[in-house]
């Protein structure tokens, strides 16, 4: 709370009256007592319950990731708790001329365990066992299923056809990423889906603004908001639509987008499993709030937002658990740093930045090429400033 009150250049009294015309108008507390309770929620000494929503909305931003909940589900474990089978049994059940709906479970937890691996497991081990799977599943078609079972395998396929695109177009095959999202759509709208259909909408609004086409992003946006209005991926859109807005210069159609996401996510129960590449946890939020208000140069809030992405992504022994988020936030902390004059911290972060392991490279590089501009535009004598600009550009030319 004191981080984002900062950020915003407000004293501990005017926080509490931009509280104040958030609450309803049957609160009839006092500006005093509020501001007595607002100390001590700051000072650590109790955390607010009636006032969490209305505190979250006064920052911008959902409950969920202002005051999250802990606990993650281990997904591998809970195959064999939920089916008694692992990969082993699994398989063998699949080569069987029924399909029961034990196994039709287990296929759902693989299939979700793989979606909460996304952000960490290497891409091309991952790709391979998405691949492997995916063929799995589409190969039940062809054996004796209920209706229901034929809709429930299409749609699993349809997951899985997301997972596999999303892990092609990280390693720089846009093409078969692209033959992939579509093949989702299709299994989407023949198994009734409307998530997998958003999803599908998602994954080429996220095409398109790597490639730079900001209208297209909006196109698509729109297009998966209408298909999956209530579901989770239609926050993800309107963060999409947000960052759209924000590199075409308009400031008040990206603070619309990013309410009307905010809104959404309020609305939504808090979803199981946070670690879920297609469940948009509020934390999940907080990044995309992060990259738009880099882009708009509201330099306060993008790094707060930074470090809460950086914290919400680590765990307390120290494991980034969503590397590639991380990677984001830091390349904002460099920005924000070179915009200060400081090209020293600037280059640290973006190197650090760089360095990882998991990446999605065109989402990279694009967040990337704002910290290479203003390392241009500020410091284009400095030696060490160009070599990380010309380290941007093989980035860019990476196959």
């Amino acid at each position: 709370m004191a981080e984002e009150r900062a950020a915003r250049g407000w004293s501990q009294l005017e926080a509490v009256r931009a509280l104040m015309a958030r609450l309803p108008g049957d609160h009839d507390i006092l500006e005093q007592d509020l501001l007595r309770q607002w100390k001590r929620w700051e000072a650590g000494g109790s955390q607010p319950t009636k006032y969490k929503s209305a505190i979250a909305s006064t920052f911008g931003t959902t409950t969920g990731a202002f005051f999250p909940e802990r606990g993650r589900r281990d997904g591998r474990a809970e195959v064999l708790q939920v089916s008694g089978m692992d990969t082993v049994d699994i398989i063998a059940r699949l080569r069987a001329s029924d399909v029961d709906a034990a196994t039709l479970d287990a296929l759902r937890i693989t299939a979700d365990r793989l979606c909460c691996e996304y952000a960490y497991m290497p891409a091309d081990q991952l790709l391979m066992e998405g691949k492997a799977w995916l063929g799995r599943v589409v190969g039940l078609q062809h054996q004796r299923v209920s209706l229901a079972q034929h809709r429930e395998i299409i749609a699993l396929a349809g997951k899985l056809s997301l997972l596999v695109g999303c892990v092609e177009y990280d390693s720089g095959q846009p093409r078969d990423a692209e033959a992939t999202r579509q093949a989702a759509l299709m299994l989407g709208a023949e198994s009734g889906e409307p998530s997998v259909q958003g999803w599908a909408h998602e994954m080429r609004a996220w095409f398109a603004l790597t490639r730079g086409d900001y209208r297209g992003v909006i196109a698509a946006a729109d297009a998966g908001i209408a298909i999956a209005p209530n579901e989770s991926v239609a926050a993800q859109l309107y963060a999409q639509k947000a960052k759209a807005w924000a590199r075409l210069g308009d400031r008040q159609q990206t603070e619309v987008a990013l309410d009307h996401g905010r809104q959404l996510l309020e609305r939504l129960p808090y979803p199981e499993s946070i670690e879920d590449h297609f469940v948009v946890d509020p934390a999940k939020y907080d990044f995309y709030r992060m990259d738009a208000y880099r882009k708009v140069g509201e330099d306060r809030l993008a790094e707060q937002l930074a470090g809460e992405v950086i914290r919400a992504g680590t765990d307390f022994d120290g494991t980034e658990r969503s590397p590639m988020r991380i990677a984001e936030a830091r390349v904002t902390l460099g920005v924000v740093a070179a915009r200060e004059g400081d090209l020293d911290s600037a280059l640290a972060y973006g190197e650090r930045a760089l360095g990882g392991d998991r990446r999605s490279l065109p989402s990279l590089a694009m967040v990337s090429a704002d910290l290479g501009q203003v390392l241009q535009s500020r410091y284009g004598h400095a030696a060490e400033a160009q070599e990380f600009v010309a380290h941007l550009r093989e980035l860019r030319r990476a196959p």
